[in-house]
């Protein structure tokens, strides 16, 4: 019997890069702007895609979906100890949503069919122009872009709170367990009504967890990609500080990174990595903003990593942090985690030193853990479960 294919009534081991039969789970990140600011651009750069970036506005109307792989050098450094066949990188699924106007919550631009898709999304990406082009019509301050954004996912969650708020209201008067949920929309109506969003608003964690059954659009983590010209790469650490001081107020619930998209996806286009890095180095930009915007994505939505590696396959799995080690047995197949019996655990760096699983398996260094671990960023595991 192959290792990590479930049977029925024995004791087997999800073994060094198998996957599992089930279809993974994939978290989804919005790309939402203005017109012209960049999205379908930073689209095609993030997974290859062929979406259609015009100058003008509502190119796309229908939100384009594509997958993205999280860049991960010690994956990369796992498969080559294990000389594996196969290397699988985490991936996050990324949606280029049409742009945004002023009054889109008024049904504006394209309006509610906008808004309904952003709500699917688990973390939004807010695409600011910051470039000049005569050509491309749409103001070029992040800032300009950053109000009109904030004030239309604002005012669409007021709508929603309001009449949550209502309700909670009567129920609060018969249910005295109804008053901490209309603490948090009341807290939620007081900042959305002044235009402010909730990842900016400072309210309690509880409050935000007892909002989340709302999918409220400004209740979630948020990356800010200021994009500007091929021209100003100089000006990229200043605009970037300019945005991020704009958001002090919203503390971790957002992070800020300034790139030349357009650069960006030209660099994305040369399959050859060695000319890829040689072209981004050429401009001085080291290894691309694409890396670290993917990386800062998936950590801001909590996501974390272990590794499985073998000769057969090397694989990035995620989980969310926190997670305990059935959970994480499950994001391969939901059998190792109805059945788990134990993980075999060692760092990833730890085991590229020693060499090799099997030599650190007679060195003794693989840890035995059971249901109450919790896998840190960076494990490498084997699973055991029955069933």
């Amino acid at each position: 019997m192959s290792l990590g294919v479930p049977a029925t009534d024995v004791t087997d081991t999800v073994h060094l890069g198998v996957m599992g039969s089930l279809p993974r789970v994939m978290e989804r990140f919005g790309l939402v702007g203005l017109p012209n600011a960049g999205k379908s651009s930073l689209y095609n750069a993030l997974t290859g895609g062929g979406a259609l970036a015009a100058p003008y506005a509502f190119a796309t109307k229908d939100p384009n979906i594509g997958v993205a792989k999280v860049p991960d050098d010690r994956l990369d450094r796992l498969a080559v100890m294990s000389k594996t066949k196969n290397t699988i990188h985490a991936s996050v699924q990324v949606v280029d949503i049409g742009g945004l106007v002023e009054g889109a919550s008024k049904g504006e631009g394209l309006g509610n069919k906008f808004l309904a898709n952003i709500r699917e999304v688990d973390a939004i990406v807010l695409v600011l122009r910051a470039f000049v082009d005569d050509d491309v019509p749409g103001p070029s301050d992040p800032l300009d872009h950053l109000r009109v954004v904030e004030i239309e996912l604002a005012l669409a969650d007021l709508e929603t709170v309001e009449k949550r708020l209502t309700q909670a209201t009567r129920q609060a008067k018969l249910d005295k367990g109804a008053a901490s949920e209309l603490e948090a929309l009341q807290a939620a109506y007081d900042s959305l009504s002044e235009g402010r969003p909730l990842y900016r608003a400072g309210l309690k964690p509880e409050w935000r967890e007892t909002l989340k059954p709302y999918f409220l659009l400004t209740n979630r983590s948020v990356l800010a990609v200021v994009n500007v010209g091929e021209n100003e790469l100089d000006k990229i650490p200043a605009v970037e500080q300019r945005v991020r001081d704009e958001f002090s107020s919203a503390g971790d619930n957002v992070e800020v990174i300034g790139m030349c998209v357009q650069l960006e996806a030209e660099a994305a286009t040369i399959v050859d990595p060695i000319e890829r890095a040689e072209m981004l180095e050429g401009f001085g930009l080291g290894e691309g903003a694409l890396f670290r915007m993917v990386r800062s994505a998936y950590h801001l939505l909590g996501l974390r990593t272990y590794f499985t590696t073998g000769e057969k396959e090397t694989r990035a799995w995620t989980f969310y942090a926190g997670s305990n080690a059935p959970e994480c047995a499950g994001r391969i197949h939901s059998d190792f985690q109805r059945g788990f019996i134990k993980a075999e655990v060692i760092r990833w760096d730890e085991l590229l030193d020693i060499g090799s699983w099997t030599k650190a398996k007679e060195l003794g260094k693989i840890r035995i853990e059971g249901k109450e671990y919790h896998p840190v960023d960076g494990d490498v595991m084997e699973f055991r479960f029955n069933v």
